[in-house]
């Protein structure tokens, strides 16, 4: 398929070639919402945890007669049922990351890619530089383009001015080729990509 190449100042800068096999799929929701649940999972930190009987720094002496005090036989303070006492079957430290085979998370993204195309969410740029890193004129640049919520992912290396005036604008992120992921396009209305990063990711996937 084709698309329409813009520059900053959203005037036309000829026309590009994408390939079907990765943005002219049809998007299975299936695969897209398995890739999103992985990345999430991944992500956790999984540091979450609570003491158990043996890490409370409480006597663990008797502190009643067994027999006669009309209570329960109880051997220990440190019993999840006391004020102070352990947790029982609290959380541990542990991995929350899940298995995904390579395949299916290469097929997630190009179908989350194919997703933005067909529903007209997919920009093209020239490039994206910028002369300095002035937050003020690259918003002015964005409003032209109509973008006010956008994932915008460049090639190998992203321009530091614009990275950096970018990172002053809500809503906009800005990734290298390398960091394109399935839960950033999702979670950005629109997808831009500038013309090394859709040769980047056609290299990927021939």
């Amino acid at each position: 398929m084709k698309a329409d190449v813009q520059t900053l100042e959203a005037k036309k800068a000829g026309t590009v070639d994408l390939s079907d096999h990765i943005f002219g799929l049809e998007p299975r929701e299936d695969i897209i919402h398995r890739m999103v649940v992985y990345q999430l999972a991944k992500r956790q930190a999984g540091t979450h945890k609570t003491k158990t009987r043996g890490e409370i720094n409480r006597t663990g002496a008797r502190f009643g007669r067994q027999k006669g005090g009309g209570r329960a036989r109880h051997g220990s303070r440190r019993a999840n049922i006391f004020v102070g006492g352990a947790k029982a079957f609290g959380p541990r430290v542990r991995s929350h990351a899940i298995g995904l085979p390579k395949k299916i998370r290469a097929l997630a993204l190009r179908h989350a890619l194919s997703a933005k195309a067909g529903s007209g969410e997919l920009i093209v740029l020239d490039k994206a530089e910028s002369k300095a890193p002035k937050a003020k004129e690259l918003k002015a640049a964005f409003a032209k383009l109509g973008l006010d919520n956008a994932l915008i992912i460049d090639g190998a290396e992203v321009n530091q001015n614009f990275a950096l005036a970018a990172r002053n604008l809500s809503n906009i992120d800005v990734l290298p080729v390398q960091g394109i992921n399935v839960y950033d396009i999702l979670k950005r209305h629109k997808l831009v990509l500038t013309k090394s990063a859709v040769e980047a990711l056609e290299a990927r996937y021939k």
